[in-house]
């Protein structure tokens, strides 16, 4: 079946710790550049609900969403502080997710978001919307962007060189089934560990994201870049050798055929075919 809502993630510029929260507005990342942003915003000004369940101080993230969508003129917004896996079973937050023009998750910890989300009903809901639903629009950054797949990684892997077993993944939300995502993808050198997780699931597309950098997909498959950063697209459907089943623990690892895309602002993407369009960027892009 093809999913029939909208699907927008976002590279970010949020983190989990108290100190790292986020000059959003001083350093006018993406959550300041609305050309991002707009593409959550519902048909005819339904409700954006955010979930703050990522981050643990939840109630900073709210004030700068409700400062950064004011801004915009866009002031239909509601909050799903949801802090334990009970809550997600709350009646008046499943009810909001069902009415909801889009459901937008915050930053924070990808593991806190997973194990408090994953297989509750607010999740079936938005998977069910997600399916069927051509007016939804779901959307994540950071944390929040990487959780949507079923593989998800939670930490490690950041070493220069692939060190077999320095990485840690789990089950994310599974909203993306082919894809490995993974955020604030060049300025923090996550080349390594998204090629790592690649390495160990072949089967799966990485997606990393640059800050104030976003995909949206349609249909599932049609992936479109947005924002003045970069894309990196891993693809290891290819590999030919590999070390990685012989190696020892901590050893480095080698692969042959990894096949790597650039993507920016325009490019167009097929997750199903795992191509460019033809050209990357319509001629119609270039004359705007």
């Amino acid at each position: 079946m093809t999913p029939k809502a909208k699907l927008l993630i976002i590279g970010g510029a949020e983190d989990k710790g108290d100190n790292d929260l986020i000059d959003i507005v001083e350093q006018k990342k993406e959550f300041t550049r609305y050309e991002i942003l707009n593409e959550i915003l519902p048909p005819s000004n339904k409700k954006i609900e955010i979930i703050t369940t990522g981050s643990e101080i939840q109630e900073e993230v709210k004030k700068i969403y409700q400062k950064v969508f004011h801004d915009m003129g866009y002031n239909n917004i509601g909050f799903l502080p949801i802090k334990k896996r009970s809550e997600a079973r709350d009646s008046e937050y499943l009810k909001r997710a069902a009415n909801a023009g889009a459901i937008f998750l915050t930053g924070g910890d990808q593991f806190r978001l997973s194990t408090i989300l994953g297989g509750t009903p607010i999740v079936n809901i938005i998977k069910d919307r997600y399916m069927k639903d051509s007016d939804f629009i779901i959307a994540g950054t950071s944390a929040g962007a990487m959780v949507m797949g079923t593989v998800m990684i939670t930490g490690g892997g950041l070493s220069e060189a692939l060190r077999y077993r320095n990485l840690l993944t789990s089950s994310g939300l599974g909203i993306v089934l082919s894809c490995i995502i993974d955020t604030h993808f060049i300025k923090r050198g996550r080349f390594s560990r998204l090629a790592h997780a690649i390495i160990m699931n072949p089967e799966q597309l990485g997606i990393g994201l640059g800050e104030d950098t976003a995909l949206v997909i349609r249909n599932g498959t049609d992936a479109e870049v947005y924002g003045s950063g970069m894309v990196v697209i891993i693809d290891g459907r290819n590999i030919d050798q590999t070390n990685i089943t012989d190696v020892e623990e901590g050893e480095a690892v080698f692969v042959e055929n990894l096949i790597v895309h650039l993507l920016v602002k325009g490019c167009q993407f097929s997750i199903l075919d795992r191509t460019l369009a033809n050209p990357a960027i319509p001629v119609s892009k270039y004359t705007k």
